[in-house]
């Protein structure tokens, strides 16, 4: 495709460009096939004043591959993808709106060996991902909690209050021993807690705090809940009848520059009816 000079694109109407912004600037020719062809690749590559903009400018260019016979798969396709995109952001950012700010509590979950049940379980893992998925957001919601993030086997969940995290983190290693799993699997969800003071974001949550309830996820084991020190301190005057806190001691977590002190939760189990 030859490159317009200077002259010949002066002497070319607007109605051969696909998109003039509001200053008279011109962009995307169309004038020809190879020029269609080269806005249909580019297309994505230019900055547009607005959604209404791109949207003229879209049309435009698609009424020129018509006439042209030209059949856009690839260029429909990516405008789909990144129609979706967008749509997933304002999602995000309109959820991130809805959650709680200042001192919270996080909740972090996934599934231990979730490696090991996939081998095992094949196409079956997807239905037990969805069983678990079920009784994390059940208990979450339960207990007055929102679930900020829920990806593969893992769960992000926020509380304004301390004591309604530990109660959904108690809830769902409940649900996890009581329930009848897939094939009969094992699952053991592993727990951390942690509580602070993160940033909110038009996308949600940043800073230490969520870096923090990450890793006392990590360290803990299947069946297990861990919560850093903060967070002991924000339950301990309502600690539940029959749980205790068993002091793990200083650990460095990767990733943080200073170690936490871990305490695992421990509830008696209820007597046999």
């Amino acid at each position: 495709m030859a490159n317009l000079s200077e002259k010949q694109r002066a002497e070319l109407p607007d109605s051969a460009f696909a998109y003039v912004d509001e200053r008279g600037r011109r962009r995307l020719p169309i004038n020809d096939e190879a020029h269609v062809r080269n806005a249909l690749s580019r297309f994505n590559q230019v900055a547009f004043e607005s959604e209404a903009a791109r949207d003229r400018a879209r049309t435009r260019l698609l009424k020129a591959a018509k006439k042209y016979g030209i059949v856009p798969v690839g260029f429909i396709t990516g405008q789909v993808v990144t129609v979706r995109a967008r749509a997933e952001i304002a999602a995000r950012e309109s959820d991130a709106s809805s959650l709680p700010r200042g001192v919270v509590t996080f909740l972090f979950s996934d599934i231990e060996d979730s490696t090991g049940l996939t081998r095992k379980l094949g196409n079956r893992y997807a239905r037990l991902l969805t069983e678990a998925r079920s009784v994390l957001k059940t208990a979450v919601r339960s207990s007055g909690g929102q679930v900020v993030d829920i990806r593969a086997d893992e769960l992000f969940a926020v509380f304004k209050s301390a004591p309604d995290a530990l109660g959904a983190a108690m809830a769902i290693q409940r649900a996890a021993e009581s329930h009848v799993w897939t094939d009969g699997a094992l699952v053991r969800i592993r727990i951390g807690l942690h509580t602070g003071r993160p940033t909110l974001t038009d996308t949600g949550y940043v800073g230490l705090a969520v870096s923090t309830a990450a890793r006392v996820c990590a360290s803990a084991h299947g069946g297990q809940i861990v919560m850093s020190d903060p967070t002991r301190h924000a339950v301990d005057a309502s600690r539940p009848h029959g749980v205790s806190f068993r002091d793990l001691g200083l650990q460095q977590l990767r990733g943080l520059p200073e170690p936490e002190r871990l305490f695992h939760v421990e509830a008696a189990k209820p007597p046999a009816g």
